[in-house]
């Protein structure tokens, strides 16, 4: 206590300070274990000393001696690091004062462990997540390390789980079984991408050190935090998942469904990109920077062409190919990018690659805003959106806008020091412990309101199919109708057919109808195109005869009254046709309207040939007279015998046509044997044998309809 009264100099006064913040230090009880060092090391650095480590860890916070560049010797317990600097564990040196250094660097820490009593004398060291290789040494040995250093580099950037390393005592051991040494990091941290803050580098956390037992015990609560805190992550890919392998057998159900298709590379690229970088699986950063960018192109280029489809956009033609371009562009520089990012580690020429990386980054997110302008589109032309496509309207313009500003904000941010980026990766809310942030709900909004269209969409047309095969059925039965499933009687004469579409129903046609005065008409034509259009043809040109027959006999006229009622009725369309009159007796007039000529016996018959049916309405007909004789085998068949084709692109062609028929077949063998070399068309065949005139002679086996 000072004497009352008593005025000392300002000297005297920080003097008497001094002696009593000293006297205060001195008065200061020993550290806990594991707070602060309390002993020197041979290097004159001081220790870290954890005195009485039993079941818990210690961490290894620091601070550490840290110092750029790189020397084999610096792993040796004796150099001495006194003079490097320090820096903590729980930050990377970005953030301590060296932004945006890459390349080699050391951490040193002296350690002084004391276990507790009864406990081993070995101790596990625990290290996290190192940016990007790093070994580690302890008491000058190598213990361990992740990746290989350059000159050729390996590392693992989306690897970010902690390794247990073992620290055995050695030589150094304490008769009091105290374990010291000294723990030497070696770090090597690749060029910077463009989209690289600067502000990472070395550790990403700090190491802790404890029993073998409790260390192992701490890294499976690690393990357990990091699977929780990502469990809304992992769950939205799994619905991802689910969705693309579904889409994925629906299409492999129905290949026709390129919708599918495109779903399952939207809903498919997120998962392996998944496997790529979210696993913790080490794969080499190479192999993951060269997949990445190609798998974001293909789920940009799925998403637009469902949006095509959903949007009812598919009409544009024009949209169509701007679409097809720039999905060839988008691709081209994710690869490009990629193949530039698996080269980052190139010295002296990595600031070119940084620079080519940032010019294929603005390239590659330009084009990913291809959903803003389908969006617009459809809006703009007042699409009828129902509340599915709506749906998908809300959810593919937040999610593009969200996946531009998500890529575009990062660019550059070292230098713009811009934190839109990692604001945007903030948690909004938290489920148990894991993150839900703003990319997350519209990536999941997104995928939601795809799946609901989609559905929806495949309902609609499951509907319409149903429709068109019911009206398919009614066309199928109407042509069954129109084409005769038993052929007539016809004196002197045996008649087979055969009628066979390439499709469920057909544009050929062939009619026998009974005349007066023992006269029979036979007509065999052929509609141009397939499926039901050249079915309604068929049915209007069967009618017309129908009705013709009534007024007229000659084969000639037929054609002529039939081509005049056609025209203009065909939809530009038109037809072949071929048309006998025989009698009894073998006589035969016939009249052609472009249609092939009949085979008689092995010889294709001279017919006077005119323009098909439908084109030209003054057009007039001629007719041809022919005498068969008893057993004369007459061929009429339609152009899809002589185009049949097989899997090589070969025709059936003249002359096979002209060897089947020498053998005189009948009317199914001969279309059989076309539709075995390859069926490309409609084919219908229709024979006649000339038999003694009193024989009404017909062979029904032969006749065969296939629908």
């Amino acid at each position: 206590m000072l004497p009352p009264g008593w005025r000392p100099s300002h000297s005297r006064c920080l003097s008497a300070l001094l002696l009593y913040v000293v006297s205060l230090l001195v008065a200061l009880p020993e550290p806990s274990a594991g707070q602060a060092p309390t002993a020197s090391s041979p290097t004159s650095s001081t220790a870290t000393l954890i005195e009485g480590l039993g079941k818990a860890v210690a961490p290894l916070d620091g601070p550490w001696q840290f110092h750029l560049g790189d020397d084999p010797l610096w792993a040796s317990p004796s150099f001495d690091d006194s003079q490097w600097e320090k820096q903590m564990a729980q930050r990377p040196w970005g953030e301590q004062g060296h932004p945006s250094y890459t390349g080699f660097a050391w951490y040193r820490l002296h350690l002084s462990l004391n276990p507790a009593s009864g406990n081993r004398s070995d101790f596990g060291l625990l290290v996290p997540h190192l940016d990007d290789i790093y070994e580690v040494y302890w008491n000058g040995r190598s213990i361990g390390r992740s990746g290989r250093f350059p000159p050729s580099p390996i590392w693992y950037r989306s690897s970010d789980e902690p390794t247990i390393y073992t620290l055995s005592p050695g030589t150094t051991q304490s008769p009091e079984r105290e374990l010291q040494g000294t723990i030497a990091i070696r770090v090597w941290k690749a060029p910077l991408l463009s989209d690289d803050s600067g502000h990472s580098g070395g550790f990403e956390g700090a190491p802790v050190v404890g029993s073998p037992d409790s260390v192992a015990a701490y890294k499976t609560t690690l393990d357990y935090q990091w699977l929780r805190s990502n469990l809304v992550s992992f769950s939205e890919y799994l619905l991802y998942g689910i969705a693309g392998f579904l889409s994925f057998l629906s299409w492999l159900r129905d290949r026709q469904q390129r919708t599918l298709l495109w779903m399952t590379g939207f809903a498919l690229s997120p998962l392996v990109r998944l496997v790529l970088y979210g696993l913790r699986i080490a794969w080499p950063v190479g192999l993951s920077n060269a997949l990445g960018p190609p798998l974001s192109s293909i789920r940009d280029i799925s998403l637009w062409f469902l949006l095509l489809w959903l949007l009812h956009l598919g009409d544009n033609q024009s949209l169509i190919r701007l679409i097809r371009r720039v999905a060839i562009v988008s691709m081209s520089v994710a690869v490009l990018d990629g193949l530039v990012s698996m080269l980052d580690a190139s010295v002296g020429w990595f600031w070119l690659i940084q620079i080519a990386d940032a010019v294929l980054t603005g390239i590659y997110f330009i084009t990913a805003a291809m959903p803003l302008l389908l969006v617009a589109l459809a809006i703009k032309q007042r699409r009828r959106l129902d509340l599915a496509r709506r749906l998908v309207v809300i959810a593919a313009f937040l999610s593009g806008m969200m996946q531009v500003v998500q890529g575009l904000a990062p660019q550059g941010s070292r230098f713009t020091h811009w934190t839109l980026a990692n604001k945007l990766r903030e948690p909004i809310f938290l489920i148990r412990g894991s993150a839900v942030s703003l990319p997350t709900l519209t990536g999941t909004f997104l995928l939601v309101a795809l799946v609901y269209a989609i559905y929806r969409t495949s309902m609609e047309d499951r509907r319409r199919r149903s429709l068109l095969d019911h009206e398919m059925s009614s066309a199928r039965e109407l042509q069954q109708v129109l084409i005769p499933e038993t052929v007539p009687s016809v004196r002197g004469f045996a008649i087979t057919s055969s009628y066979r579409p390439a499709l469920e129903v057909g544009g050929d046609f062939f009619q026998i109808i009974p005349l007066d005065d023992d006269f029979t008409l036979v007509i065999l034509g052929d509609v141009s195109g397939k499926g039901i259009k050249a079915a309604i043809a068929v049915s209007l040109i069967v009618g017309l005869v129908r009705v013709l027959v009534e007024t007229t006999q000659s084969p000639a006229q037929l054609l002529t009254e039939l081509n005049q009622r056609l025209c203009g009725r065909l939809r530009g369309g038109f037809a072949t046709c071929l048309t006998l009159r025989v009698d009894p007796h073998g006589n035969c007039l016939i009249a052609s309207a472009g249609h092939p000529p009949p085979y008689l016996n092995d010889q294709e018959l001279e017919v006077s040939g005119s323009f098909p049916l439908g084109l030209f309405p003054a057009v007039a007909y001629e007719e041809s007279w022919l005498r068969l004789q008893i057993n004369d085998h007459l061929a009429l068949y339609t152009d899809g015998l002589l185009e049949a084709r097989n899997k090589t692109g070969e025709i059936y062609g003249f002359d096979r046509v002209r060897e089947l028929f020498a053998t005189l077949p009948d009317a199914a063998r001969a279309t059989e044997a076309a539709v075995l070399f390859g069926q490309d068309d409609d084919i219908t065949v229709v024979t006649l044998v000339h038999v003694p005139s009193g024989e009404k002679s017909t062979d029904l086996s032969a006749i065969s309809l296939n629908f």
